[in-house]
């Protein structure tokens, strides 16, 4: 399983989508954070926060994270190279978490530079440090989990297909739904006391919590929940070459 994960990695990099998912990703929130005089801008907001950031964050990864996981099977179905991968002494379960872990790896390498954006907000303060830690670490905690969440449903949508255009446009389809839709539904206020439910479904309501810093277990339980339900989909996906 690490050398099908490292494989993974090294076909990442050894292309350019690794790179330019990477630098798309810093390019467009440092733009936006920075540059454009815009709300989301840092040094027009009048506050020491990255709270931009991590509204940013999500609407990004809705497309960079499908790009990333739009190969995983889909590309090995297109040129038949699957069948030789499924005849390693790997599991299907190895097989699926390798690349699920290297979709997550890109994401987590994505986020590291961002810290950068940190410590320049940390010592830009007035006085120094006067930015919420704790709000911003539970931010980065909810990003990973969120980001995590986009990556198994990735996989999922490549191991559908043998198309990696209807991959990633399953996968849009898809990370949309479940980050905004709910919340969608909710603010029409058409369902009286099952609003609040609803609106618990989807994935901004639990990442929105998180980015209070406030870590709470049923956020984590309902993330680490969708990452296995898309995982053991992807599984059944893919054992349906057997039948």
């Amino acid at each position: 399983m690490y050398v099908l994960f490292l494989k993974e990695i090294k076909s990442f990099l050894n292309s350019l989508i690794g790179y330019i998912v990477i630098a798309v990703f810093l390019l467009v929130n440092g733009l936006f954070l920075w540059v454009f005089p815009m709300d989301f801008n840092i040094l027009d907001y009048g506050y020491a926060s990255l709270e931009n950031l991590f509204i940013l964050a999500p609407l990004v990864f809705l497309f960079l994270i499908p790009a990333i996981t739009m190969r995983s099977f889909a590309e090995e179905k297109r040129t038949g190279s699957n069948e030789t991968l499924f005849t390693k002494p790997l599991t299907d379960n190895q097989i699926i978490l390798a690349k699920y872990f290297a979709g997550l790896f890109l994401v987590v390498v994505s986020l590291l530079p961002t810290l950068i954006y940190f410590f320049s907000v940390y010592y830009l303060g007035y006085p120094k440090g006067n930015i919420d830690v704790g709000g911003t670490i539970g931010s980065y905690i909810g990003t990973l989990f969120l980001g995590a969440s986009f990556v198994s449903i990735g996989v999922f949508c490549s191991s559908l297909t043998d198309n990696q255009i209807t991959s990633f446009i399953l996968a849009l389809f898809l990370c949309m739904i479940l980050y905004m839709a709910f919340e969608f539904i909710y603010s029409l206020a058409l369902f009286g006391k099952i609003d609040l439910f609803i609106k618990s479904l989807g994935m901004m309501e639990h990442y929105k919590s998180m980015s209070r810093g406030v870590i709470d277990s049923r956020d984590l339980i309902y993330f680490l929940s969708l990452n296995i339900l898309f995982l053991l989909l992807t599984r059944f996906s893919l054992q349906r070459r057997k039948w």
